[in-house]
């Protein structure tokens, strides 16, 4: 068999083969051991820092372990310092069976991890580990920090490095890294040393958590903005739990109640509210908000400040959390709000609609024949509508009924605030 075939034979086997220079640069290499030939040139560079255990057998025959697999070899000569050298290398086994599935555990694990000795260099690393820097295992083991990390990274690293060994104790941290692209990354994980043959080396295992990070930095953002936009907007507002307690609220929240914002924070949203004809309404509406039948809905409701004075606001509540079955909190809004009044103007259905078509123009004539009522019973209703409003005429009653509003704000033909249609599901 000549060189060729031989050389296709081992290339099935096992088996690495290499011819070297005087520098112990391989020149030429093959066999199924190995798949590339840097990895060959990183097995002659363990062969030369650590020729492991020699054996009885002669000269330049001894057992090695490289990547966690046992090879024999046969390097006549040893290792010469000028001219060429031959070598050869037999796998003859890769340890006990739990070390093999360690070994792939370790390799296939999400974690990147890697085993670098004291001066720098890779012995091994994990496909996660290469994965952060956008290559293989092969295109790093072997290297040198310096020609992995930028030079700012590898001094810190090696600073880390050195660190860990003078002192000999497994260390917990967060480090940044760079990436190729030269975006920067995050992670976090143990660093110790470890003993791979008569060497000490340093050996870490790190979860990436770039997504992490940039995800809480723009969820504090988002907090700060909404901060931002409950204290500054003037709006009254404030978040409610779903068991219906005041977690956050804003400055015009506060003022509006007639309380210190750090007294309206903790109490129960209920006991602010005035008991109205609206209000078994509001609680079937709450229900159907924290349950998800709604996401959000607009209402009517009376709220009474510390001082006793009842005001009737239009009121935006908004579920909070899309991911769970059940809302956690609901965001309430208030977007109109009427003056204070030491109690809650109780109006019957019909002055509401007398109110409504007297605030639409309609003349006392036109209201009774609207309604069905005699024009006496009209300007009875007016009369009383004038004293509740303690309004003097009939442009006064309109005006005060949207002052203390009882009227829709912005809605044509005049609508009562009561008259809230039924939430729709969105």
């Amino acid at each position: 068999m000549d060189e060729t075939g031989l050389k296709s034979l081992l290339e099935r086997l096992p088996v690495s083969w290499w011819e070297a220079d005087g520098e112990l640069r391989v020149i030429d290499s093959g066999g199924g051991a190995f798949g590339d030939r840097g990895t060959a040139q990183r097995f002659l560079d363990t062969l030369r820092r650590q020729p492991s255990s020699p054996r009885a057998s002669g000269p330049g025959h001894w057992q090695t372990q490289f990547d966690g697999r046992l090879f024999e070899v046969n390097w006549c000569g040893g290792v010469p310092r000028q001219g060429r050298s031959r070598g050869v290398a037999v796998e003859i086994g890769t340890g006990s069976a739990a070390d093999r599935r360690y070994d792939a555990f370790a390799d296939l694990a999400p974690s990147a991890a890697f085993i670098r000795d004291a001066a720098g260099r890779y012995v091994w690393v994990n496909h996660a580990y290469a994965h952060l820097y956008g290559t293989t295992p092969e295109h790093i083991i072997g290297k040198h920090v310096e020609e992995v990390d930028s030079p700012v990274d590898a001094a810190r690293v090696l600073a880390l490095d050195k660190d860990l060994l003078t002192r000999g104790k497994p260390v917990r941290h967060t480090l940044t890294y760079h990436r190729p692209d030269g975006s920067g990354g995050q992670a976090a994980g143990h660093r110790f040393p470890v003993q791979e043959g008569t060497e000490t080396c340093v050996a870490g295992i790190y979860i990436d958590i770039s997504d992490y990070t940039r995800a809480l930095h723009q969820r504090r953002e988002a907090e700060e903005s909404l901060c931002a936009l409950r204290d500054h907007s003037g709006l009254p507002c404030a978040l409610i739990s779903a068991g219906g307690r005041i977690q956050q609220a804003s400055a015009a929240a506060a003022e509006l109640l007639q309380i210190r914002l750090s007294d309206l924070v903790g109490r129960r949203a209920d006991g602010l509210l005035a008991a109205t004809s609206e209000s078994a309404g509001l609680w079937r509406s709450w229900r159907d908000l924290i349950v998800r039948r709604y996401r959000r809905i607009q209402t009517s409701v009376v709220l009474v400040d510390t001082r006793g004075r009842q005001r009737r606001v239009r009121l935006h509540l908004t579920t909070v959390g899309r991911c769970v079955a059940r809302a956690t909190s609901i965001w309430a809004v208030v977007t109109h709000q009427g003056i204070a009044q030491e109690s809650d103007l109780a109006m019957t259905a019909s002055q509401e609609r007398i109110l409504s078509l007297l605030a639409a123009g309609r003349s006392n004539a036109d209201i009774a024949t609207s309604l069905r009522l005699s024009r006496q019973t009209v300007d009875y209703h007016l009369s009383r509508l004038r004293d509740l409003l303690d309004a003097p005429n009939r442009c006064a009653l309109v005006a005060r009924a949207y002052a203390l509003g009882i009227f829709v704000p912005h809605s044509w033909p005049p609508r009562p605030a009561t008259a809230v249609p039924s939430p729709r599901a969105t």
